[in-house]
């Protein structure tokens, strides 16, 4: 299997890397009034923060929470605790706003829009950005087909179709307004293809890299080892990035690529959420290494493989001089939707405010500290 994919418009997502602004942001958070460090790492994300904008005070506008969802032929195996019709019946509740990643986009300020990237299910007409009223999600229809493929059986994405999702995040994230992105998912079966992509491209055992998803019990999660045990046996031969999603699936996480991808271009912060946008940062990151460097992580997933994830990604970003990959939040979580993202969002927003309110020493006439 190959796949031609041209990258040539994202081919020049240039590294950030910028000693003066660094220092000037530096100094700027020694001279705040309070002990150097004291914040911790609301310190480090407003420094990394400035880095990713460009700017000293660092200002975080219209932000957009971006769901993308696909059904997965593989779900037809028996590897979730709940049938494909979720998929489509959480998009009516994202849209309907009672799904947790809506409460929370609502809390959080964050206009939301929900991608069908290849759901079972046709979804009626809603309402365009120029029409829908404060709060009320958007719904974009970018359907490649109703679900990937069984990969256990063949690819689950052919070339073309994997190249056409990819596609779709870029033009989506290019229409989206404002500077910061926060990413999340749905679609049932999607933590195997992220066990998968783990397993093959970091090459893990896939049994570390499997958990229970969607609630399966210990009996259910030694099937879903077993089955994608069988996938990565089909495709064997498998081994670049773009093969292995092509590979694995789904429409949803191929997308997601396609965003990061754009949103990293476009020098955007890029919030990414749990075990499944990881995943579509690892196949990002393998292409585009410098995407990384408009991360920030929002929290570690409840998944075990999110873990496994994270390592992997810190070291490779040890090695090329990114960010540190250390994730604001640890609460258990792994709901997936973008739900931890939501959650991260107020200390982006505190750590902007501290950049840009907090007095220094000298406005406020406070002594520093003695020689």
């Amino acid at each position: 299997m190959t796949i031609d994919l041209n990258i040539s418009d994202v081919a020049d997502i240039a590294g950030i890397s910028d000693t003066a602004l660094t220092q000037r942001l530096q100094h700027k958070l020694d001279q705040k009034t309070k002990p150097q460090g004291s914040l911790g790492r609301l310190e480090a994300l407003a420094l990394q923060l400035g880095q990713i904008l460009g700017i000293e005070t660092p200002q975080l506008n219209q932000p957009q929470m971006l769901v993308c969802a696909g059904d997965h032929g593989l779900a037809a195996r028996g590897v979730s605790a709940y049938p494909s019709d979720v998929t489509w019946q959480m998009v009516e509740n994202f849209l309907s706003g009672g799904a947790a990643v809506s409460v929370l986009a609502r809390e959080m300020g964050l206009a939301l829009t929900v991608v069908d990237c290849g759901v079972r299910h046709d979804f009626a007409p809603r309402c365009t950005e120029e029409g829908r009223g404060a709060g009320q999600p958007q719904l974009l229809i970018h359907k490649i087909t109703p679900g990937t493929a069984d990969s256990s059986a063949q690819a689950a994405m052919t070339d073309a179709q994997c190249q056409q999702a990819i596609a779709n995040g870029r033009a989506i994230v290019k229409a989206l307004p404002g500077n910061a992105v926060l990413l999340g998912e749905m679609g049932i079966g999607n933590t195997s293809s992220a066990s998968l992509l783990l397993a093959r491209l970091a090459g893990l055992d896939v049994a570390t890299c499997t958990g229970a998803g969607t609630g399966l019990d210990p009996a259910g999660v030694q099937r879903k080892v077993g089955i994608l045990r069988e996938v990565l046996a089909r495709h064997a031969e498998v081994r670049e990035p773009l093969q292995a999603l092509a590979a694995f699936g789904g429409f949803e996480i191929a997308t997601l690529v396609g965003a990061i991808q754009q949103a990293a271009l476009e020098r955007r912060v890029i919030v990414i959420d749990g075990f499944i946008v990881t995943s579509a940062l690892l196949v990002a990151q393998a292409l585009q290494p410098t995407v990384m460097q408009r991360c920030v992580f929002a929290h570690r997933s409840g998944e075990p493989g999110h873990a496994l994830m994270l390592a992997h990604l810190a070291k490779i970003s040890e090695k090329t001089g990114g960010v540190a990959v250390q994730p604001l939040l640890d609460l258990g979580l792994r709901l997936g939707e973008g739900s931890g993202a939501a959650l991260a969002w107020p200390l982006l927003k505190a750590a902007c405010r501290v950049m840009a309110d907090m007095a220094s020493f000298e406005q406020a006439g406070v002594s520093e500290k003695s020689a």
